[in-house]
This record gives C-alpha cells, sequence and structure tokens, in this order.
C-alpha cells in the first residue's frame, strides 16, 4: 500500500479529521486477551484502587495504537507511518457501567520534512484531561 495523500497536496497546518474512541471495560479484555497484557489495573476494579488508581484505567499502548488511527485512516495505509512516540502523561479512567470512558484524537500536520515525510501532532484527550503528551508521528505520504 501507499500513502493516499500527496506531500504537494499537504500544508502546514493542515487538520486531520478528528475522531473519538469509545472505550469500555468489555474493550480493556478484549486488548488484553490479544495483547497478553493481563495486569490486573486494566480489568479489576479492587485491585486498582488497592494500588492508589481511581478505577480500572486502559491499557497505555492501547491508548496510543487508537489515537494513531486517526493518522493511518487519513493515510489510507498504516505502513506510511515511519516513526510514532508518545508520553503517558494521564491514565484513561474506564468506569464500570454501559458508557466506559471515550477518547478523542485530533491532529496536524506541524512540519513538512525531508523525502515526503511529514510530522504530525496529535492530541489525545479523555475526560477533559491530555492523556498522551508529546505524541508525534513522522509520516511518508505519497
Amino acid at each position: 500500500m501507499t500513502a493516499k495523500i500527496a506531500y504537494d497536496d499537504v500544508e502546514l497546518g493542515t487538520e486531520l479529521p478528528a475522531q473519538t474512541f469509545p472505550v469500555t471495560r468489555a474493550t480493556l479484555v478484549r486488548y488484553a486477551g490479544a495483547s497478553g497484557d493481563f495486569n490486573p489495573i486494566h480489568w479489576n476494579e479492587k485491585f486498582a484502587k488497592e494500588v492508589g488508581l481511581p478505577d480500572v484505567i486502559a491499557h497505555g499502548m492501547f491508548t496510543m495504537a487508537e489515537a494513531i488511527r486517526v493518522v493511518t485512516d487519513w493515510t489510507g495505509d498504516p505502513g506510511a507511518v515511519v516513526e510514532y512516540g508518545v508520553r503517558f502523561t494521564k491514565p484513561v479512567v474506564v468506569p464500570n457501567d454501559n458508557e466506559g470512558a471515550t477518547v478523542e484524537v485530533s491532529a496536524k500536520v506541524a512540519a513538512k520534512l525531508d523525502d515526503n515525510t511529514v510530522r504530525v501532532d496529535l492530541t489525545a484527550m479523555c475526560a477533559g484531561q491530555k492523556v498522551l503528551g508529546m505524541s508525534r508521528a513522522v509520516v511518508r505520504l505519497a
């Protein structure tokens, strides 16, 4: 696959379509099974509270993966992501109700680089708090 977005068609400050990702306890159980990360802070409310957390929290890598979907959906090619990194700033707390939590992700082109690449800065928010800091991806465009 190749990115569907042409480097020459992208301007500094281009905003990618924002997305919202629901996170429920069931989502976390499925992710735990797929990733092999069965740390009880991600599924056991009693344990999470005993170690000082407000409730069960989403896996950091799950949150990171959901956020980059804004970029991969925009490019049309997950392979276009050359580099990606974040800092985990706040946990995504997932209550045991029918709604769970919502992660809202926005992104924009922050720099045009060499070799048809751009740096995309992402913002991931949950409950009014930034949950990922320094979230940046370098993406090779067509």
